[in-house]
């Protein structure tokens, strides 16, 4: 294991972990849309539903925007401005990244409640198994985000996507074993070094691993699109009641792992079904839509949905594990054409 700052020690025995989602945050992190090729005839869609995030957290969080260059700051400036976003609250980072999955390039940033210091972890991008050549350099962007943070910076030098993982920052980690265990990651570690290294960098001590991921999903089974902590001891999963459809299977056995699974004091999870929005596609490919892929924001649960049936249904679910904080649903129709939402494009910077 590596890591840098001349320390010797990890994250975990330095005091760090990787907090629950529902902690606190200082600010989220997004990349504005631009790329046509992810977003075929849509980039001024997706824009909207930029604009429809960043107007609903703002106002709880800071927004960290990256911005290809200096023409598509003004023009995202612009639209902020008519949609009556307090841009004080906004801050501008101009870079030349690839694309909008900051989940999985951005950096995962660690807490230390007992020093009270906050810090970074850079885990290496390949795009998801060298699947898109052009996104690899994305892998940078979190040495640039340092520059203007200069937090403590730890590398543990293999491959990890922020949307692989998902903790309830207390010492459990979910995760797939499609992902995780893929030879296109690290085909040179077995699943006991892996391990070792979520322990280490991310300061868990339990992880339960599920098996495969939803049809569609080119990220090889991200766990952000089957099951989410909602609280210490709840998660939602999803599952598939049509037993025609193809991800009833896949659902089903992930749904029964996690009714078996304990948590990090032995003790049984909550698991409460979480329903699907079935097929949304075309006759090309099959959209790895999935209510699971909602955003959990200090004063607001951004939740995507799809024009269908389940939509309310599924928002009802996830209003019930957030009574403190206001469910929405933000249209993620357009948005899925690049094949993930909500989650996907963002990342939360905790606080202290």
């Amino acid at each position: 294991m590596t890591n840098i700052n001349n320390q010797t020690k990890t994250p975990s025995q330095l005091g760090y972990y990787m907090p629950a989602e529902w902690e606190k945050h200082d600010a989220i992190w997004l990349s504005w849309p631009h790329d046509p090729i992810t977003f075929p005839d849509r980039v001024q869609k997706v824009e909207k539903v930029f604009l429809n995030i960043i107007k609903t957290i703002h106002k709880s969080e800071r927004v960290n925007l990256f911005v290809r260059n200096e023409d598509i700051e003004a023009n995202a400036f612009k639209l902020l401005t008519f949609k009556d976003v307090d841009l004080s609250r906004i801050s501008f980072f101009v870079y030349n990244y690839a694309d909008v999955w900051f989940r999985d390039y951005g950096p995962i940033f660690l807490l230390n409640k007992n020093e009270k210091k906050i810090a970074m972890s850079h885990w290496i991008f390949n795009a998801w198994g060298g699947k898109y050549k052009d996104l690899i350099k994305d892998t940078e962007i979190p040495s640039f985000i340092n520059k203007h943070l200069n937090l403590p910076c730890f590398k543990p030098g293999i491959i990890l996507e922020g949307g692989s993982i998902d903790v309830n920052g207390n010492g459990t980690l979910l995760t797939t074993e499609v992902c995780l265990l893929n030879k296109n990651r690290n085909a040179h570690l077995g699943k006991n070094e892996i391990e070792k290294y979520l322990k280490e960098f991310l300061g868990v001590t339990n992880i339960i691993w599920l098996k495969d991921g939803i049809v569609g999903d080119d990220t090889d089974g991200h766990i952000d699109d089957i099951a989410r902590f909602v609280n210490l001891s709840t998660v939602l999963c999803c599952y598939e009641e049509n037993k025609e459809d193809a991800n009833y299977k896949i659902l089903k056995e992930n749904y029964e792992i996690l009714c078996e699974s304990k948590d990090q004091d032995g003790n049984r999870l909550e698991v409460v079904k979480l329903p699907m929005p079935g097929f949304i596609g075309d006759k090309e490919r099959r959209l790895p839509a999935s209510y699971a892929n909602f955003y959990i924001g200090n004063s607001a649960v951004l939740a995507p949905v799809f024009g269908k049936q389940n939509d309310k249904k599924a928002l009802e679910i996830i209003q019930r594990q957030f009574p403190e904080r206001s469910v929405v649903g933000i249209n993620c129709s357009d948005l899925v054409y690049g094949l993930g939402t909500l989650h996907c494009i963002s990342q939360q910077q905790p606080a202290l």
